[in-house]
């Protein structure tokens, strides 16, 4: 498990992520939620964007059910952002790796 970056201070929303992130049926709520919520797991996302760092979330929105949100982490105006960049919600094999991984970190 891993927390986000102390010095974030908000989220990054646009047309063009926020429509991303909704063309699988989460909301902007729940992804939000999901990167806050404190028990999420995060990777770097080493197969994606070579022109940004990405890193890969996983972790429960409001409704209780897994989100998986790729995001950037960029730097505004003096602010760190969090910007999503797409967003879906996990499949059964996907929740099982992660309730695995969240065990294991608890037990430490």
């Amino acid at each position: 498990m891993a927390d986000l970056p102390p010095t974030f201070e908000g989220f990054e929303w646009d047309r063009g992520n926020r429509a991303k992130c909704q063309q699988h049926g989460v909301s902007i709520e729940e992804i939000e939620t999901a990167l806050t919520s404190g028990a999420m797991l995060i990777l770097p996302d080493t197969r994606h964007s070579d022109e940004e760092d990405r890193l890969i979330a996983t972790g429960s929105g409001i409704s209780g059910r897994h989100v998986f949100v790729v995001f950037t982490l960029r730097r505004r105006g003096g602010r760190t952002l969090l910007r999503p960049v797409s967003a879906r919600y996990m499949h059964r094999k996907e929740i099982a790796v992660y309730d695995q991984a969240r065990a294991k970190a608890e037990n430490r």
